[in-house]
C-alpha cells in the first residue's frame, strides 16, 4: 500500500519520475470519474432532496436580533419586525426563483416596491437587501455590513420596520438559499431632512395602485420553493448540504493536485532530473486560482 501511494503521488523511476496521479491516462480516469459523479450527484438531489439538498441554518429571527444588535452598536432604534414586509420578501424570493434572476428589479421592471405595495405596507421609505450562498446569519449580516451601500441600509434612521424571507430553490440551474431583507417607514422618520440610504433605498409618496399586481400565495409563484426563516422547523434537513458539500469536495480536490505537483517540482529539483513536461509551477498557480474562486463562491454573494 505504502508503495502503491509512493508510486501514485510522488516522481520516481516507477512512473518515469512523473507522479502517478498526473499521468494523462490518469487525469483521463479521474475526469470521466469527476463527470460521472458529478451528473450522478445531480439525480440524488434531485430525486432525494432528504439525502443530498440544499439547507441553511438562517432564520428570520435570527437575522432581527443581529440586525438590531447593529442598530444598538450605533445608537439607533431596534426595527420591528412587519408581516406584510415579511410577506413582501418572501414574495420577492420566489419571483427571482419563479423568473430565474438574481437583482433588485426584474427583467420585466418589477422594482421591489411593487412587492412591498402589494403587501400592503404603505411605505413612504423603503429598502431592499439581497443575499445568497449563505449558510449562517452571521455571514450575512457581516457581508451586508461590509459593504457601504447595504450597511447604509442597514444602518438608516429612515426605517422603523424590517421584514425577512429565506427560501431555498433554484437560480441559473444552481439550487441556492436567498435571504431577501425590506426595509421600510410608513411615517416620516425623526430626521425628515435625511434622505434614505443604500442603493436600493427610496423615498416615495405617492405609488399608482392600478399598477401594481396583488401578490398573495406564494406557492402559486414558484411551486419549488422552500420557504425558510418562521417556518424552518417544519423543513427537513438533508442528510448532506449539497451547496457545502461541492464545495468542500472541489477544494480537496485542487488542494491535493496542488500538493502533489508542489512536492513533483521540488523532487525533480532536487535531483537535477531533466523531464520534457510542462511546469508545474504554472499549473500551481492555475489550481490556486481556481481555489481562490471556490473560497469566494463558498461565502456567498450579496446586491
Amino acid at each position: 500500500m505504502i508503495n502503491f501511494l509512493r508510486h501514485f503521488f510522488l516522481p520516481k523511476e516507477t512512473n518515469n519520475y512523473r507522479s502517478g496521479l498526473l499521468h494523462h491516462k490518469i487525469l483521463l480516469i479521474l475526469t470521466l470519474f469527476f463527470f460521472s459523479a458529478g451528473l450522478m450527484l445531480s439525480v440524488v438531489r434531485t430525486n432525494f432532496p432528504s439525502v443530498l439538498g440544499t439547507f441553511s441554518d438562517i432564520s428570520n429571527q435570527q437575522l432581527l436580533i443581529l440586525t438590531n444588535q447593529q442598530r444598538q452598536n450605533n445608537n439607533l432604534p431596534a426595527l420591528t419586525d412587519n408581516s406584510e414586509l415579511d410577506q413582501a420578501a418572501a414574495n420577492k424570493a420566489a419571483d427571482m426563483f419563479s423568473k430565474d434572476y438574481w437583482a433588485h428589479n426584474a427583467p420585466d421592471g418589477t422594482t421591489p416596491w411593487v412587492f412591498i405595495k402589494a403587501a400592503g405596507y404603505n411605505y413612504i421609505y423603503a429598502g431592499e437587501n439581497l443575499a445568497r450562498g449563505f449558510n449562517s446569519v452571521p455571514d450575512v449580516i457581516n457581508a451586508w455590513m461590509n459593504s457601504p451601500e447595504h450597511r447604509q441600509n442597514v444602518l438608516s434612521p429612515n426605517y422603523q420596520n424590517v421584514g425577512f424571507a429565506v427560501a431555498t430553490g433554484k437560480l441559473s440551474g444552481e439550487s441556492t438559499v436567498l435571504v431577501v431583507e425590506m426595509l421600510g417607514s410608513t411615517t416620516l422618520a425623526p430626521a425628515p431632512g435625511t434622505k434614505a440610504l443604500g442603493s436600493s433605498a427610496v423615498k416615495t409618496t405617492t405609488v399608482g395602485n392600478s399598477s401594481i399586481p396583488i401578490i398573495k400565495q406564494v406557492a402559486n409563484l414558484v411551486p419549488n420553493a422552500q420557504l425558510l426563516g418562521a417556518s424552518s422547523l417544519s423543513v427537513i434537513k438533508p442528510l448532506i448540504n449539497s451547496q457545502t458539500f461541492s464545495l468542500t469536495l472541489a477544494g480537496i480536490i485542487l488542494s491535493i493536485f496542488i500538493l502533489v505537483l508542489f512536492l513533483d517540482m521540488m523532487i525533480i529539483e532536487r535531483r537535477k532530473i531533466v523531464r520534457f513536461v510542462g511546469h508545474n509551477l504554472d499549473h500551481i498557480l492555475f489550481l490556486s486560482v481556481m481555489i481562490i474562486i471556490v473560497i469566494i463562491l463558498a461565502k456567498g454573494s450579496i446586491i
